[in-house]
């Protein structure tokens, strides 16, 4: 029995029903559907419909009849005739690897989306759907906190995945916009476990330096840490400077600096969402555990591990308790809870801003450099540096409606 295939494409305004009317008329003829795909701007349709109809005969009857239901219903209907060889090569496409690039800023504009997209059409990679995944943007109305984000699923064969990336990360720079690329597999639709470095993360600030401003020593740490964050001196020997010059300071201080540390924005959304769709959290902190878990109580996080503070007749002694959480000591403890929450490291999140986070990062399944050092940004998986930390939902695929309603 003769086969034929159509391609049915359908522009116009939008309304209830279409889908409907339209597939009943197929249904009439018997035709099977082997595609089909909706996209929705502004209250204008466009809909494709990929059908079998087993005899020739019957071809002329139904897109005569598709074509009288998209007149009354006051669209345009345009038909394409695809050939089996074409349809078979197409089939076999399905087999190619996907993946996700998703791009985020406050705002995007089309040259960004330009290069991007560019960058794809050059390694000769099809993009199968384009999503929004950020609210609509008023243009009346400032928005005290604007995003924007768009995701790609692209499909295609990537030989040389660090040259993609290292062109994404040159088009992040020069443009101002964010770009993640991950593969598009089982884990990365299954994560179950986040871990935050705490200073300059989860939180604004970077509490030795606050400790030190109020021991007098306050410009020595704060070169100490940020020799430290660029990776110039290994952490555990800046983490025992620092420590030294910390000795003598009161206890009694430490409960003011925990009650105004300042939260990073876009951190109790991200959470609050984590925390709804069953995610376990974690605090994997070169700080101080005073601290951690003064967070853990705030924001409900599940685990902390940190350094703890040595207290001797109510003040510090300029030592630590146990070992030093150092960038070892973090992708140490994410293997750990990993295995205590019975899942794939593939399943886990890592997010920091510093060297001391880059074995947590490229260990997890997906890492994140926060407005991070370009050391650290040139050496993560992923960076986000436009927005709050709430970004995150969006390289995992959540829409703004379903962020919002949590």
């Amino acid at each position: 029995m003769t086969k034929e295939i159509f391609l049915l494409n359908i522009s116009g305004q939008d309304k209830p029903g279409l889908t409907s009317s339209l597939t009943a008329v197929l249904a009439e003829y018997d035709a099977k559907v082997l595609d089909i795909g909706q996209a929705n701007i502004h209250d204008t349709l466009s809909l494709g419909i990929l059908f079998e109809i087993k005899s020739k005969a019957k071809s002329a009857g139904v897109l005569k009849d598709l074509l009288f239901k998209a007149y009354e219903l006051g669209i345009t209907a345009k038909f394409t005739p695809i050939t089996l060889d074409n349809y078979e090569k197409w089939v076999n496409l399905q087999g190619k690897d996907r993946y996700i690039v998703t791009i985020l800023g406050e705002k995007l504009s089309a040259e960004q989306i330009s290069k991007v997209t560019e960058i794809i059409s050059e390694k000769n990679l099809n993009i199968d759907a384009i999503k929004r995944l950020t609210g609509r943007i008023s243009l009346f109305k400032e928005d005290d906190y604007p995003r924007a984000c768009i995701e790609l699923s692209i499909r295609g064969k990537i030989e040389d995945k660090s040259e993609f990336t290292e062109k994404f990360m040159q088009i992040s720079q020069d443009l101002d916009v964010d770009i993640a690329f991950q593969e598009d597999n089982i884990y990365r639709r299954n994560r179950r476990l986040v871990c935050f470095d705490m200073d300059s993360t989860l939180i604004q600030a970077e509490v030795i330096d606050k400790l030190a401003e109020l021991a007098g020593v306050g410009d020595q740490v704060k070169a100490i840490t940020e020799s430290a964050m660029q990776g110039e001196i290994d952490f555990k020997e800046s983490f025992t400077q620092r420590m030294q010059l910390l000795k003598g300071l009161s206890e009694n201080v430490l409960h003011d600096v925990a009650i105004n540390l300042p939260i990073t924005k876009g951190a109790e959304r991200l959470i609050n969402t984590l925390k709804s769709y069953g995610f376990k959290t974690a605090i994997l902190s070169g700080g101080f555990t005073y601290f951690g878990n003064y967070l853990q109580r705030e924001l409900g996080i599940d685990y902390v591990y940190a350094n703890q503070l040595e207290i001797e007749n109510g003040v510090l002694t300029g030592g630590y308790v146990g070992e030093i959480v150092d960038g070892a000591k973090k992708a140490e403890y994410l293997q750990e809870l990993a295995r205590k929450e019975a899942i794939n490291i593939n399943q886990t999140i890592a997010i920091g801003d510093g060297a001391n986070d880059l074995p947590m990062l490229n260990l997890a399944g997906l890492g994140i450099a926060f407005h991070a050092k370009p050391t650290v940004k040139n050496n993560a998986q992923n960076s986000i540096s436009s927005i709050g930390l709430d970004g995150v939902l969006y390289l995992l695929g959540y829409h703004d409606r379903h962020i919002d309603l949590m």
